[in-house]
């Protein structure tokens, strides 16, 4: 409690009854592949989205790859964080450093290779109930980092569970299908289509928008899904505090948010709660429906946005302007009231 104003609760696993929360570093709903030496980490999945998508990291060291598969229904996607993963995404192949990105619709054959020493990425699977594939043939992990000591055989383990499940999860392996070399990153992979098919996006580039001190980074946009889901990275900065257009509260009613810090320190104002800190390797969740006010509080702060539809992002990219340059600009860019308003009507968005 802070000045008789309830607090958003910091939880290990996000919870089963709805509401914001706060996932602290390294923490979330923990699932492991016998075998795989990697872990899931579930930050938001169907219980808090109503289906629409789950969010989770994913972690782990050199081992095999699952196998290539499609899914008739899912959209996958990956965003490395730390170390390589080759990913097969249909005809093409590449090595994912770092900020790298890549998008799988529905019917496109992909296999994610963790190549170690040590990865990490984001993930976005939507329908979210495809989340319970991994539960389903995975256990849970209680450790710290990874369970890199995991000598198990997973093609022993994963064989008679992907029998067993055979029709009941949408996912559909093909064991023959032959991956393509690996190639190289040209200026294709610096854009995003204008529809939704597979593609690759390299770290920093891509179109990238600026409304006042805060710039917004998209890696896929409603655009490129059908309208499921948006990620993008937001930038800012204390320094730009004066020129911030969200210090006031906003209300999406129909999409949810999942704010995961990378970089510096967010204080999150949630409906009627006390301000909530988050810093570098932690996540938000705020619900449709519930207000919020986002505080950038460190010299630089860089948050990746994760939403059921049109978000956060969708402001910036209608009420801004497009910005040319790659980091924050130490002055902000001027900008109207008026747009940030026409923005939020279009999107049905409330301000308070």
């Amino acid at each position: 409690m802070a000045n008789g104003t309830a607090s958003v609760p910091r939880l290990q696993q996000p919870p089963k009854d709805g509401g914001s929360y706060v996932i602290p570093q390294l923490e979330g709903e923990m699932i492991t592949i016998p075998g795989s030496k990697g872990v899931f980490r579930v930050l938001a999945s169907s219980l808090q989205t109503g289906g629409a998508m789950s969010v989770f990291t994913s972690g782990g060291v050199l081992a095999d790859a699952p196998g290539f598969h499609h899914h008739n229904e899912a959209h996958d996607i990956f965003i490395v964080t730390k170390g390589y993963m080759k990913i097969w995404n249909g005809d093409r192949c590449k090595i994912l450093g770092p900020g790298d990105f890549t998008s799988v619709p529905p019917g496109v054959i992909h296999n994610p290779h963790t190549l170690g020493p040590h990865s990490e990425s984001f993930g976005v699977i939507t329908p979210g109930d495809w989340l319970d594939f991994f539960r389903y043939i995975g256990e849970s992990y209680d450790g710290i980092v990874v369970p890199e000591s995991d000598s198990r055989n997973i093609l022993e383990h994963l064989i008679p569970k992907v029998k067993a499940a055979a029709g009941k999860y949408d996912v559909v392996f093909h064991p023959e299908h032959k991956g393509c070399a690996v190639s190289e990153w040209t200026t294709e992979d610096e854009v995003i289509p204008d529809t939704t098919k597979s593609y690759y996006l390299r770290a920093n580039t891509g179109p990238r928008w600026i409304l006042g001190g805060v710039i917004s980074r998209p890696f896929i946009t409603t655009k490129q899904c059908d309208g499921k889901f948006a990620i993008s990275s937001i930038e800012s900065s204390s320094v730009h505090k004066a020129s911030c257009p969200f210090q006031r509260k906003l209300t999406f009613p129909r999409t949810h948010h999942c704010f995961a810090v990378q970089e510096g320190v967010l204080d999150v104002v949630v409906g009627d709660a006390s301000s909530c800190r988050v810093a570098e390797g932690e996540a938000i969740f705020v619900p449709a429906g519930i207000p919020f006010q986002l505080n950038f509080s460190s010299k630089f702060v860089r948050v990746w946005t994760f939403t059921t539809g049109d978000g956060i992002e969708s402001l910036i990219h209608h009420a801004g302007i497009p910005f040319g340059s790659y980091v924050l600009p130490d002055k902000p860019k001027p900008w109207e009231e008026r747009q940030l308003l026409e923005a939020c009507q279009k999107f049905s968005v409330q301000v308070s």
